[in-house]
């Protein structure tokens, strides 16, 4: 695959008061390239519990190109293929929601904990067009 049809991918989760955060973290490396820099920010919850939200955002071909590796290695991709219609936004935005759990473990499943955000190359910026792109990468 030369070209990449994305923009980016941003990564996202929260680390609740009762997760340990380096395994969150981990969790959320399953799908980031090697050295990336997680971002950090703290929030409380809506009893004052601490809430850790870690994120990353992947711009480049070669970051893109390991974040989509990884989710090749699903076996969830034939239901994702399935569902673009509802997964791909008027805004040409590719949610997917990822399994943290597994995700500790190495593995890429939908699922809750993590989710992730890529913004789509299409020309015209149009839904249909956005998701034949996600079609073709994935």
């Amino acid at each position: 695959m030369a070209a990449v049809p994305l923009h980016y991918v941003d990564l996202r989760t929260f680390c609740y008061a009762t997760e340990d955060e380096k395994r969150v973290e981990e969790a959320l490396r399953t799908y980031l390239p090697e050295g990336f820099e997680i971002e950090r920010a703290e929030t409380e919850g809506y009893h004052g519990d601490r809430i850790l939200v870690l994120s990353a955002r992947v711009e480049n071909a070669d970051g893109i190109r390991h974040v989509l590796e990884q989710l090749r290695g699903s076996a969830d991709l034939e239901q994702v293929r399935g569902q673009l219609d509802d997964r791909v936004t008027e805004n040409c935005e590719l949610f997917l929601y990822l399994d943290k759990q597994a995700a500790f473990g190495g593995e890429a499943r939908l699922g809750e904990g993590i989710t992730l955000r890529a913004k789509v190359e299409a020309y015209p910026a149009k839904k249909d067009t956005a998701i034949e792109n996600v079609r073709e990468v994935l």
